[in-house]
């Protein structure tokens, strides 16, 4: 291994592996596996860390762990403070519950129903939990002035160099696990402590090996800090991938990204579902949106990683069964397979017959929606139509115009689509 001159910003590898050593006891150690069947899909040597199956399936129990246990018997017993969509969570309550300490968690409303179970599982009558705002950042902002007031430690997220550091200790493990260099790493990014971390460690004793930052397309908080030059918050997020769908990354993370990071790539929403889906079906691994993203990117970049070895951080596995509809609905929209229209049905008998006579073999109505307008000449109606394969939309469409059938197509118009669909 190679070892490069530690960056005045870095988590230095003596800080990384002295986490290590604080949370030897309390957190699993991983496996990483080669997997075949990605590797003969990407055409490359691809292998996984497992975070997933760590106690609260994510890696977030290394960094917390390791905060919490650095404090003091004072810190300790006035208790601690944490805001979190769901896996940071999940580590601070566990870990209030293996030190003793009380703890108090902010947790935005939308958070999936399956974490705050397993946050209060995990806590049990060491924690309590209050649910504020709609978005990650909101409710941070309400946990730190309420650690102000009650005088408690706020564990963050991210922005902490012992909390990176725990992170950043799967790096640590993979290197040591692994026989030969990673040509790339791909890595999920939110507020940004895991590839803090991992980044961190490897351009210390790994520099050849490049990280790539892994983001969802309705949260790239990173990508647009690095257009802008500095950290930036977004003014709006799609909270799909909760896990890393943030507004803005810390300072400190942003700072550290500039220096490790070797490529950023953005994954639609979409195509993140598709790789749940097809991670459950093809490899029994089941992931929640944050953990699939990085898998979705390899996708968008297989001509990049052709004949490399590859290496990429399942990092959580809390999805929410109840999300099973959503996640297949906007993989089917996204993979051109689901299309809805408002169509305007002439207010004659035989319109409707009309219309279903053009669909195709394969095709399926999923939605109707109508309501007849006596004293109109037409009758909107909003479809939904799912097809056998992408390719039969133009086909579909041609045949639509051919009849002179008057609609409009919303999946691509964002605004009407999430109005009425």
């Amino acid at each position: 291994m190679h070892k490069v001159q530690l960056d005045q910003d870095l988590i230095s590898v003596e800080e990384i592996e002295a986490a290590r050593q604080s949370i030897s006891d309390v957190v699993l150690r991983t496996p990483w596996q080669k997997n075949l069947g990605l590797s003969n899909k990407f055409n490359c040597d691809l292998f996984l860390k497992r975070e997933d199956l760590q106690v609260v399936r994510s890696f977030k129990i290394r960094g917390a762990y390791h905060k919490m246990a650095s404090l003091s018997a004072q810190e300790r017993s006035n208790g601690v403070i944490c805001a979190s969509a769901g896996n940071h969570a999940q580590g601070v309550a566990y870990s209030c519950n293996l030190l003793g300490i009380k703890g108090k968690i902010f947790m935005p409303n939308p958070t999936p129903a399956q974490k705050i179970k397993k946050v209060k599982q995990f806590g049990g009558d060491w924690i309590s939990i209050e649910l504020v705002g709609d978005t990650f950042d909101e409710s941070r902002v309400a946990a730190e002035e309420a650690a102000g007031k009650e005088n408690k430690i706020f564990i963050h997220p991210f922005e902490d160099p012992m909390v990176i550091a725990g992170q950043g200790t799967i790096a640590a493990e993979i290197l040591e696990d692994g026989t030969e260099t990673l040509d790339y790493l791909f890595v999920a990014v939110g507020g940004g402590g895991l590839i803090s971390g991992v980044g961190s460690y490897f351009k210390q004793r790994s520099p050849q090996t490049k990280i790539i930052a892994v983001e969802a397309s309705g949260a790239a908080a990173l990508q647009h800090s690095l257009d802008h030059g500095m950290n930036m918050a977004l003014e709006d997020i799609d909270t799909f991938a909760d896990g890393i769908a943030v507004q803005r990354m810390g300072d400190l993370n942003f700072n550290i990204c500039r220096k490790v990071v070797d490529q950023t790539i953005a994954v639609p929403e979409g195509k993140i579902s598709t790789s749940i889906l097809e991670l459950y079906n093809e490899e029994a691994i089941v992931v929640e949106p944050a953990g699939a993203v990085s898998i979705a990117a390899l996708d968008l970049l297989k001509d990049q990683i052709k004949g490399k070895k590859v290496g990429v951080i399942i990092c959580g596995g809390n999805n929410d069964i109840d999300r099973t509809q959503e996640i297949q609905e906007r993989s089917m929209l996204y993979e051109g397979l689901k299309h809805y229209f408002i169509i305007r049905f002439p207010q004659r008998a035989g319109a409707l017959r009309d219309f279903l006579n053009i669909l195709g073999p394969s095709d399926d109505i999923t939605h109707f929606q109508y309501t007849k307008k006596n004293n109109r000449e037409s009758g909107p109606a909003l479809v939904g139509i799912e097809l056998a394969k992408s390719e039969d939309f133009e086909i579909l469409l041609q045949k639509m115009k051919e009849e002179s059938i008057s609609f409009t197509h919303l999946n691509n118009d964002r605004t009407l689509f999430e109005t009425i669909v």
